[in-house]
């Protein structure tokens, strides 16, 4: 499997949709600092399953949401999906016959976490 597409939505410093493309070969992530570099990694640990909210840097799991700044106002929910490329067919086995895996965590203030897979929910351990 292969990553091919971040998509992050209200999650960091990232207020509006931003889409990244995974192309072949070596994708690497450059800009001066407080850009947003570790917050594109981070999401993606997040998207995973990532539970610890010190190792996102923050105090609660709900600090990954956009907290506003003083031209934008905060948002109540943050959404990352990862999409995949299975068409080696090496994923789990319940994916097998996918071309394209879409993995989704989407967060909402005082709600918790919830994750999809293809835009079905499921439990955190399936995602992991």
């Amino acid at each position: 499997m292969e990553f091919k597409k971040l998509e992050l939505t209200g999650f960091k410093s990232f207020v509006e949709k931003t889409v990244f493309f995974i192309e072949n070969g070596l994708t690497g992530i450059v800009g001066p600092n407080g850009c947003g570099k570790s917050n594109i990694v981070e999401a993606i640990r997040w998207c995973m399953g990532e539970t610890s909210a010190k190792s996102m840097r923050g105090s609660g799991m709900e600090d990954v949401i956009f907290s506003g700044t003083a031209n934008k106002t905060s948002k109540n929910i943050a959404e990352v999906a990862i999409t995949l490329d299975n068409s080696e067919k090496d994923g789990p086995h319940q994916f097998k016959e996918l071309d394209i895996i879409n993995i989704k965590r989407r967060i909402v203030k005082e709600k918790g976490s919830r994750y999809f897979i293809n835009d079905k929910e499921v439990r955190a351990r399936d995602v992991q």
